[in-house]
């Protein structure tokens, strides 16, 4: 039976587990639309393709499945690039249909045209053009098996618009099969050797390709061996921040006594990530390309391997296949590193206790503590960037895994789009999206897409009138030369009532709790703002201490 691009590009997402989808509508793949109108597939319907492609990236980082987002050409592409680029850096499995010029046109610069090989190549592991309707099974099911072996990442599918109206014979798509790696038993035998000879050993965790089994069983294994354990930048979720082996976020920010036992650690155990700047505190805690430290690094992507840091150890494998491969290893009945172990966790404790008091009338610390306490494990923060962001990653503490979705790209704008991607994945658990006041406006439409589908996510708007971040380094390095950093807001719950949803202003401490609850009643989308001082520009300095260099 013949049919159409259209219709065999939804069959070849239902046929690959496909549930969901993001988009921004376009001319160029009507077809596609029309397809998916009479299947069972939800389409997400965005307000810009930038939160569009975030959406599916949430959708990718909390299940391991790749998001979907669908965009026109031209302007559609290259807004949804934003997103791509996070999930290229961050390793998420993700693929971006965009609808592209009709074939006869091409190479004449055509309306809104792009040659997207030769322009998305950075941003995707993958970038193909479907000329032929007939092998679109072929292009799709190969742009699943790319998008989620090795490293995962972004996959890119441009579709003709001609084409997309085709009617051809194909063979019926089958769903894709990862291609995966294992340890062998001799790498995993030299592993647990380096391990018990070392005496100061730390396993800092990261990446993707982690399941709910794979993290719940290497916090066994850490337990039994009394292992000192970091998580990397954005990666908090991987490991319950209470467990008596934990030691803190590895990254940016990085706890000064925590950085220096990365530093004079004998071994440390790079499992699942790249270490790449933001995780290595700039390229600070271990040497390039020969680290001081014995170095064991577990990653899927051989490519990856000794780029970087040339380590002692290689193994080529997805975490949870590598943790899978950890059981039955015998722990020593008496670490010599148990010790260190209790007092690195006793530091992190420390460290992620929020200060109380600070400039102004709001103080962020005492607001972390209520949400610590009144808030269940399963909640999923997400969150942008910007210094705000700190309240979240330093004094939140992570207990479960898909609980986070946050960009270790460091892209803004991520917080409201991934809170809405979370909630329609997750309707039965809270999602609390952290956003400053700058980060926000980057995508704050996509509150709209919130309220058209019912998703009562609850949204804390740090909001202290200027581009936070970029004003703490201009202080830095320019004191008291100002220069486009400030900002003008509107009434950020003003903003909210006005999409339909429900507003808060707090501008006093002892306001926030009675705001919170009545946001978590109202049933509906929330933005609780957040008039803060802007000289509480981190929570321990001032924007005047920064600049005056105290």
């Amino acid at each position: 039976m013949k049919r159409t691009g259209g219709e065999l590009i939804v069959e070849a997402l239902k046929a690959n587990g496909v549930k969901r989808i993001s988009c921004v509508p376009g001319e160029s793949y009507l077809a596609v639309l029309d397809a998916l109108h009479d299947s069972d597939i939800d389409v997400l319907v965005c307000r810009q393709e930038g939160g569009a492609a975030m959406m599916a990236d949430t959708w990718g980082r909390l299940t391991g499945e790749p998001g979907i987002c669908m965009v026109t050409r031209g302007p559609g592409s290259t807004n949804a690039s934003a997103g791509l680029h996070v999930a290229m850096q961050d390793s998420v499995p993700m693929i971006l249909f965009i609808g592209q010029v009709q074939r006869e046109a091409r190479e004449r610069e055509a309306f809104q045209e792009v040659e997207y090989r030769r322009a998305f190549t950075e941003f995707a592991k993958w970038v193909g053009e479907i000329d032929d309707a007939a092998r679109i099974p072929e292009f799709v099911t190969r742009a699943f098996a790319v998008a989620t072996s090795g490293r995962p990442g972004p996959v890119v599918l441009t579709l003709p618009e001609d084409m997309l109206v085709d009617s051809v014979e194909a063979p019926a798509a089958k769903p894709y099969q990862p291609v995966e790696g294992h340890p062998g038993a001799t790498q995993v035998k030299a592993f647990h050797e380096m391990l018990l000879a070392a005496e100061r050993p730390m396993v800092i965790l990261g990446g993707t390709r982690w399941t709910e089994e794979a993290v719940a069983d290497f916090q066994a294994f850490a337990a039994a061996h009394k292992l000192p354990v970091g998580c990397s930048f954005r990666r908090q979720m991987l490991f319950d921040h209470l467990h008596p082996s934990y030691a803190g976020d590895v990254g940016i920010g990085i706890n000064p006594a925590l950085g220096k036992q990365v530093k004079e650690a004998d071994l440390i155990v790079l499992l699942g990530g790249r270490f790449s700047e933001m995780p290595s505190s700039g390229y600070t805690l271990m040497d390039i390309p020969y680290p001081q430290q014995k170095l064991v690094h577990v990653y899927p992507d051989p490519d990856e391997l000794g780029r970087v840091y040339r380590p002692d150890l290689a193994i080529a494998a997805a975490p949870e296949h590598f943790v899978a491969a950890l059981k039955g290893l015998t722990p020593p009945a008496a670490p010599a590193w148990a010790k260190r172990t209790e007092d690195m966790h006793a530091a992190y404790l420390a460290w992620s206790t929020p200060p109380q008091t600070g400039p102004g009338a709001v103080q962020m610390g005492p607001i972390m503590d209520w949400l610590e306490a009144n808030v269940a494990e399963d909640t999923i923060f997400t969150n942008g960037a910007g210094n705000y962001a700190t309240w979240v990653h330093r004094f939140h503490r992570f207990r479960r895994f898909q609980t986070q979705s946050a960009p270790a790209s460091g892209s803004m704008g991520y917080g409201l789009p991934a809170a809405v991607a979370a909630k329609q994945l997750f309707p039965e658990r809270e999602v609390i999206c952290f956003a400053g006041d700058g980060c926000f406006m980057m995508h704050g439409q996509e509150f709209a897409t919130a309220v058209r589908y019912g998703l009562p996510l609850i949204t804390v708007l740090v909001n202290n009138g200027i581009y936070g971040t970029i004003r703490m380094h201009q202080e830095r390095e320019y004191p008291g030369r100002v220069s486009a950093t400030g900002l003008t807001n509107p009434d950020f719950a003003a903003f909210a009532r006005a999409y339909g949803g429900h507003g808060e202003t707090v501008e006093k401490t002892e306001d926030f709790a009675a705001a919170f609850e009545r946001a978590r009643q109202s049933g509906k989308p929330s933005i609780i703002e957040i008039k803060l001082d802007p000289e509480a520009i981190t929570p321990t300095r001032t924007l005047s201490q920064i600049r005056d260099r105290t």
